[in-house]
């Protein structure tokens, strides 16, 4: 069965002959007749009783001209929106751990090109998610953190999965709290000082390991922890209960606001730190897309522009 045959069936069904039907396609009618007979050889059935003054639908030809016309329509549909003179937009998604400057980086990307002709997406997502996404090619470019602790089994997950990582900063381990905060003002903190207030973490989902948390250091045993799915509550509970998380120190005030700090944590020899290795992971051997390349160009001026305090 073809789409020619489909559309060979709508039109005998709408003219109500094979002869004007011919006509209509531009094709002769044995020509048209044979294709027909092909058709319903093929499924079992006869579709059209023929008669001298025309043809008429059997009871299987009206349940599958049924079935003919939505499946010939959504290949109209498909040449509507991919064929030559088609409608269809250029498609450009990153998926990411919660970083303010991979929404910062899309949003400059974004504002670079003409948004009628593009159709974007950027999802924040637990870290499995964000690989998921890459592998499953829903984004062309997923951005997480490698260090010496996860290394091991997110970098055993992207090898097993053909992915690639590609570093953007290495960094050391930032405590970001809100201004407000009592030791705010420090020059650097310390894991003891910190064992009064609640560490504030992504959740992960079902896959809670510590390997793919978001947050540098989650081997260490935090006395207090609270979870979160998204951004903005992190922020509230920063304000609202004295949390703080672990960064990479990189602070986009436009995202978050200026009422936010990263203090450097100090390292010591029960709680020694750990260098983060901020990238982004594609499809191994992949040639990014033009957007791509300019999205990555972004992050990198992003990234080389974002302050931190100490």
């Amino acid at each position: 069965m073809t789409i020619q045959q489909l559309k060979y069936t709508i039109t005998i069904a709408n003219q109500g002959s094979f002869n004007k039907a011919s006509e209509v396609l531009y094709i002769s009618q044995p020509s048209l007749t044979e294709s027909i007979k092909e058709l319903e050889k093929e499924l079992g059935i006869t579709i059209f009783y023929r008669s001298g003054k025309g043809v008429t639908l059997t009871n299987e030809g009206v349940e599958f001209l049924a079935y003919a016309r939505e499946l010939y329509g959504q290949f109209e549909n498909v040449l509507e929106r991919y064929g030559e003179n088609g409608n269809r937009k250029k498609m450009f998604s990153v998926s990411t751990q919660h970083y303010t400057f991979a929404v910062k980086s899309f949003v400059a990307l974004v504002k670079k090109l003409d948004t009628s002709e593009f159709e974007f997406a950027i999802r924040e997502e637990q870290t499995q998610k964000v690989i998921d996404d890459v592998i499953n090619m829903n984004s062309e470019i997923g951005i997480l953190y490698l260090s010496s602790f996860n290394m091991p089994v997110i970098g055993k997950l992207l090898r097993q999965n053909h992915l690639e990582f590609h570093e953007l900063i290495s960094c050391e381990a930032y405590v970001y709290l809100w201004k407000g905060h009592p030791l705010a003002h420090n020059e650097r903190i310390s894991f003891d000082e910190l064992k009064n207030y609640p560490c504030l973490s992504f959740e992960q989902g079902s896959n809670g390991s510590m390997y793919f948390a978001e947050e540098i250091l989650a081997s260490y045993p935090y006395p207090r922890i609270i979870r979160a799915t998204d951004r903005a509550t992190m922020l509230n509970l920063m304000v609202g209960l004295g949390g703080y998380t672990l960064c990479s120190g990189v602070i986009c005030e436009e995202m978050n606001g200026s009422d936010f700090i990263a203090v450097p944590f100090a390292p010591d020899d029960d709680h020694p730190g750990e260098t983060m290795k901020v990238g982004y992971i594609t499809k191994k051997n992949l040639l990014l897309s033009k957007v791509g390349k300019i999205y990555i160009e972004e992050l990198k001026r992003t990234l080389s522009t974002g302050k931190a305090d100490g």
